[in-house]
């Protein structure tokens, strides 16, 4: 077996996003890790959030540490996510939506955005919804617990359907844990750390709160070690798709063609935004009493 290494990392720092919320970006931009598009660690509180916004070409994934968010989308779809919950949206052909805070007090999350290969971009869109206490835990020794959003850890298998091949991971070490966490050959991956120091790789790389850490290629699992004291960090790994990434705000595809054709969907309310046309979300306007 060979320990993959840490190649760099730097710390997230805070900035605006939507209407008032503040995240910590990891990666989004011209800094991509295919394929992985975006992730955010996100705080907000009303009246604050995100507002209706279209999505097309990828799916996000949005992991409640803290609070409640609230969610409604065109096609009359509403729901509400709570502390350790997670919604997996496959926006595919394309949706409308809007995520606001359903609670006074700050909530706070992780959301990643997953490209989708070609021949997904175009599907229809879909949900999966996991309640915190679904999500299974995988606890090879005590000290040490393991989310599982996505993959396999310890013999324990998640049951969310992964399109594009993806590992996601809440790890959870008291001081002087250690931890070996096998990764497919063909994934690349990074590391955002939650709370606390590790050690991380086989360089034995020192990881701080709110950093991003990013793998090597090279290698079949990842070593982590919490010498200094109780650590937590998110393992995000996936499988290459190798495709060309055109993207503009929420749309992402192949080509500038596929990219101009989006607009003039969204813009004229045709070919997967039909439902878009005089519609308007209630959660917006602030009305979140949902479930």
């Amino acid at each position: 077996m060979a320990a993959r290494n840490i190649t760099r990392s730097f710390f997230a720092k805070t900035r605006s996003e939507g209407a008032g919320a503040t995240v910590r970006r990891c990666l989004g931009g011209s800094s991509t890790l295919d394929p992985f598009l975006l992730c955010d660690i996100f705080e907000v509180t009303p009246p604050a959030g995100f507002p209706d916004h279209p999505h097309r070409g990828f799916e996000t994934v949005t992991y409640l540490l803290e609070g409640a968010i609230a969610h409604e989308d065109f096609g009359g779809n509403k729901g509400l996510i709570g502390p350790g919950d997670v919604q997996w949206m496959t926006a595919g052909r394309g949706i409308v939506h809007a995520e606001m805070p359903a609670s006074n007090m700050p909530s706070r999350g992780i959301q990643l955005w997953i490209n989708l290969s070609r021949e997904h971009k175009m599907i229809e869109p879909a949900y999966q919804d996991l309640k915190d206490y679904d999500i299974p835990r995988a606890k090879p020794e005590p000290g040490i617990e393991v989310k599982i959003i996505a993959g396999e850890s310890f013999g324990v298998k998640s049951s969310v359907f992964t399109r594009t091949p993806t590992m996601i991971m809440d790890f959870k070490l008291e001081k002087g844990k250690k931890i070996i966490q096998n990764i497919p050959k063909d994934h690349q991956g990074f590391i955002y750390v939650l709370n606390g120091i590790g050690y991380f790789g086989g360089n034995q790389f020192k990881g701080e709160e709110h950093s991003a850490l990013f793998l090597d290629d090279n290698g079949d699992h990842i070593s982590v070690e919490a010498k200094d004291g109780d650590l937590r960090f998110v393992l995000f790994t996936g499988k290459p798709l190798k495709e060309p990434i055109v993207n503009y705000g929420p749309f992402v595809m192949n080509s500038e063609e596929e990219i101009f054709q989006t607009m003039f969907d969204y813009d004229k309310n045709t070919n997967g935004f039909e439902r878009a046309k005089n519609w308007r979300s209630s959660i917006a306007n602030g009305v979140t009493e949902l479930l």
